[in-house]
């Protein structure tokens, strides 16, 4: 191995550390100064590293993952703004007003009551087949490079993070990357920390899939696919509406494999009003 892949190698790691610290401490002080500890690097010069390694600012990072939490206890809690605030860092539910207003585009407590997940949730109790985009579509076998995970579905982008940039480091990235949730479980049976899924992206045949990397098949054939755009937190709706009342409604039956997301636009890029991700439901066939 080339000096510079072990030099490449090694700050990658130290910065997965720096971001499995941040996962885990997410309500907690994040301080610069123990984020350079950890890391292993100059208390001068880690943050630029990150910067210009992970493409934004670990301030970015932090703030975009606590206002995503706190989007999900909006959407899927009855836990009081104040208390979420606080969670979230904030010092004053005005200042996390104004954050999360500047990240979803309107107030919490306004996103609360109208976010996308309330429109869903309007669709489930009238049993309303209409109003959504669903196609179905085939798709052919794609193998895959990914990394497991464990815990949260709404912290697989953790998973995402580590699995583009071990591609990068192995100069094995697609032309046009394609980042993939595979989910193994229902998030509404058994304990949120044991959820399983992985994050996983198309290679060729030519690309070796070798540890940390697992190969992935995902399986070929007939989906239901759901075009969702909004939010990642207001998507457990989304899924309860396609699973709950276009399903039964269909005359397609389920197929013995799990469910799988495609994350068509990046959350660094866009606002989270704009994210796309189509949701792939596997049928058995058709009525």
């Amino acid at each position: 191995m080339m000096r510079k892949d072990i030099t490449q190698t090694s700050y990658n790691d130290r910065l997965n550390r720096v971001m499995d610290h941040v996962y885990a401490h997410l309500e907690d002080d994040l301080s610069f100064d123990r984020l350079g500890d950890v890391a292993c690097l100059s208390p001068y010069h880690w943050s630029r590293i990150y910067s210009a390694m992970r493409g934004e600012t670990i301030v970015a990072t932090i703030r975009r993952l606590r206002l995503q939490r706190a989007a999900d206890r909006l959407a899927n809690s009855d836990l009081d703004v104040e208390a979420i605030a606080s969670r979230a860092g904030y010092g004053s539910t005005d200042t996390f007003g104004r954050a999360f207003k500047e990240a979803f585009g309107i107030p919490p407590a306004s996103y609360r009551e109208k976010g996308s997940h309330s429109i869903f949730e309007a669709a489930n109790a009238a049993s309303d087949t209409a109003g959504f985009p669903v196609a179905i579509v085939t798709l052919p076998e794609q193998r895959c490079a990914s990394i497991a995970h464990t815990g949260s579905y709404m912290t697989i982008d953790h998973a995402m993070g580590r699995l583009f940039n071990e591609l990068a480091l192995r100069r094995a990235l697609p032309d046009e990357p394609a980042m993939i949730g595979v989910f193994y479980d229902d998030p509404d049976l058994g304990p949120e920390q044991s959820l399983r899924s992985r994050a996983c992206m198309p290679v060729t045949e030519l690309t070796a899939i070798d540890a940390p990397l697992a190969k992935t098949a995902l399986r070929g054939g007939l989906y239901a696919k759901l075009s969702y755009t909004g939010p990642y937190a207001d998507m457990r709706s989304a899924y309860r509406w396609l699973l709950g009342v276009w399903l039964p409604a269909s005359g397609y039956e389920p197929d013995n494999a799990p469910v799988f997301e495609a994350y068509l636009n990046d959350p660094r890029d866009v606002p989270q009003s704009e994210l796309r991700t189509d949701i792939h439901l596997p049928l058995e066939g058709g009525a």
